[in-house]
């Protein structure tokens, strides 16, 4: 049995990707997880663990179906849960797809969604009826594998704010071998 102790960052970037160049770095979703890393670097006690240090680099000349597959495959399998970054600019790009499908329906991955655009809980949840904003609900369907396989795994909707990624990053109901019923959670006021 493989120990599951990473998190699995998810976030579009134009394709071909390369992390040398400027447009990835500029790229919101993209910059987002740089700064999880750099959370991290600057905090040791901060719970993020990047499944992408646990193999090999991929490089977009590298071959889809031999290399980033299944390198992407056997990040999702060594990770507890995805952290999906989602906003305006995610498209439905083919690693995106790739990475919902196989880590929801495959492994059974939980996912930490994050919409960096919103800072505030109340940005996400109409907390009169406790219910996701139709703007959040919006933005799933730039991205139909997630948005179609959240019936399979539990989700967590928060906005950008570090001590809530914190929160979520230790919640064990949103961790593959803890995890809890599969629904559409958010925290609560």
């Amino acid at each position: 049995m493989t120990y599951r102790n990473g998190n699995y960052s998810a976030f579009y970037v134009s394709e071909p990707f390369s992390q040398s160049n400027l447009g990835a770095a500029a790229t919101k979703d993209f910059s987002s997880y740089n700064i999880l890393k750099a959370w991290k670097a600057a905090d040791s006690s901060f719970p993020f663990n990047d499944s992408h240090n646990k193999n090999y680099n991929v490089r977009d000349e590298s071959d889809w179906e031999k290399t980033l597959k299944p390198r992407l495959h056997d990040r999702l399998n060594n990770s507890k849960n995805i952290i999906l970054f989602l906003s305006s600019i995610t498209k439905n790009s083919k690693a995106l797809r790739e990475e919902m499908n196989f880590g929801m329906k495959i492994s059974g991955l939980p996912v930490i969604v994050v919409y960096p655009e919103y800072s505030n809980k109340s940005d996400i949840v109409d907390y009169s009826s406790n219910i996701i904003k139709d703007e959040i609900k919006n933005l799933w369907d730039k991205l139909p594998a997630f948005r179609d396989s959240m019936s399979d795994v539990p989700t967590i909707h928060i906005p950008y704010k570090k001590d809530l990624i914190r929160q979520a990053l230790n919640d064990k109901d949103f961790m593959v071998n803890s995890k809890c019923s599969a629904n559409v959670y958010f925290y609560k006021q």
